[in-house]
């Protein structure tokens, strides 16, 4: 919903009772989502040092494979906190990092807190988003080209998968490309393309920045974005 007071509010009561209840694996996970609101809120520093922090606990490194993949998930945030900041050898750094720990533990790991768990697959997502956002849209596009949709555990994460493709694209000068995918993850998931706030902000760039189509306006309409 991009409500960043209600999001707070959410996770930060999803930390007291992960705390009550000493679930080490929810706590991270609270850990987790309070980075991407801080990142969210422009408060890098802040967004890096919670990510770290909870990924470094000794609690969670002890936890096994689902404490190992919950660390991966994290370094992936604190990564994707340095592209934001732009700090691309940083970013590309703890990216690497994640990524071993996903060779490491081999395959999928499923988490009961993270509907698409973690796997050598989701750091290449995670890289074409942190590449993008570091200003390397060619490196992105690259990681795009690498895996496979139908591999993804869900539409929804194709969709998601798609958006960020199209991002690519966009941040390329290839227009028609950008159009022709955000259109490919409207057929897949069509209220995750319609509701996210990224996938929005791009359609409304794409209405003032160029020639619009029926296309582009109709996905316009059906994802509330004014022309």
């Amino acid at each position: 919903m991009d409500e960043q007071q209600l999001g707070w509010m959410a996770a930060d009561r999803a930390r007291q009772l992960a705390e009550a209840a000493q679930d080490v694996l929810a706590i991270a996970e609270s850990a987790r989502q309070l980075a991407v609101l801080a990142r969210k809120a422009g408060w890098h520093s802040e967004a890096l040092s919670i990510a770290l922090s909870a990924a470094d606990h000794p609690d969670l490194r002890r936890a096994g494979q689902a404490g190992a993949a919950v660390r991966g998930l994290l370094v992936q945030s604190a990564s994707y906190t340095l592209a934001r900041r732009g700090d691309r050898d940083g970013m590309r750094e703890l990216t690497d990092e994640a990524a071993a720990i996903a060779k490491e533990l081999g395959g999928i790991t499923l988490l009961r807190d993270h509907g698409g768990g973690f796997s050598p697959l989701t750091v290449t997502l995670h890289r074409i988003s942190a590449e993008n956002h570091a200003g390397d849209p060619l490196t992105a596009l690259a990681a795009a080209r690498s895996i496979s949709l139908k591999a993804l555990p869900s539409v929804e994460r194709r969709s998601r998968a798609l958006g960020d493709i199209a991002i690519t694209y966009d941040r390329l000068g290839r227009r028609t490309d950008c159009v022709r995918t955000l259109l490919a993850a409207e057929q897949c998931a069509p209220q995750e393309t319609h509701a996210r706030p990224a996938t929005k902000s791009l359609i409304s760039s794409l209405l003032v920045s160029g020639p619009t189509s029926m296309e582009l306006r109709g996905l316009a309409a059906r994802s509330g974005v004014l022309a």
